[in-house]
């Protein structure tokens, strides 16, 4: 039987965990659903006007590191590529580049929130609340908002793999 967290810090840290590599309670975790893409299925465009596979993964990894930045005390910015380009001309290695980039943006978040205590969670992160800068909140909302990012993005996801056929 798994133990319950004892503080909500523990949550968010094992929310953390499990969005990225366990079994959240929404469905696959990110690592489940991206076994198995390959570099074609990944720059495809299955949807028209849709992100691609591929665009998801770099923008989730900016978002994930900006968001490590603000737990350690960094001014609040946008990631310098929120959406960036996806190098699909560099195929198989390329493509393993960003799920790296994404897998090394998750370990430095968790290494971020295991340096918290949990009075930390209410600290305040910009001065002006502005949900598009994703400022006004505190520590354990902004980590809380990019679980919700990273969920509404892993169902976006879901979706372009069933269209790509995998």
């Amino acid at each position: 039987m798994k133990k319950h967290p004892g503080s909500d810090l523990e949550a968010i840290r094992d929310d953390l965990r499990q969005s990225y590599v366990g079994h959240p309670w929404h469905g696959s975790s990110i690592t489940e659903l991206l076994d198995g893409v390959d570099a074609e299925t990944a720059a495809r465009r299955s949807i028209p006007n849709a992100h691609t596979i591929w665009e998801l993964v770099l923008h989730m990894a900016g978002w994930t590191r900006e968001a490590a930045s603000r737990v350690r005390g960094g001014s609040p910015k946008s990631p310098p590529r929120d959406w960036p380009e996806q190098d699909a001309g560099g195929g198989e290695k390329a493509w393993r580049t960003a799920l790296k980039e994404l897998e090394a943006a998750q370990n430095d978040l968790e290494r971020a929130v295991d340096d918290l205590e949990s009075e930390d969670l209410i600290r305040w992160i910009g001065d002006e609340r502005d949900p598009a800068a994703g400022t006004g909140v505190s520590v354990g909302t902004l980590i809380r908002g990019l679980l919700q990012h990273q969920a509404y993005h892993q169902g976006q996801i879901a979706i372009l793999k069933r269209a790509a056929g995998r």
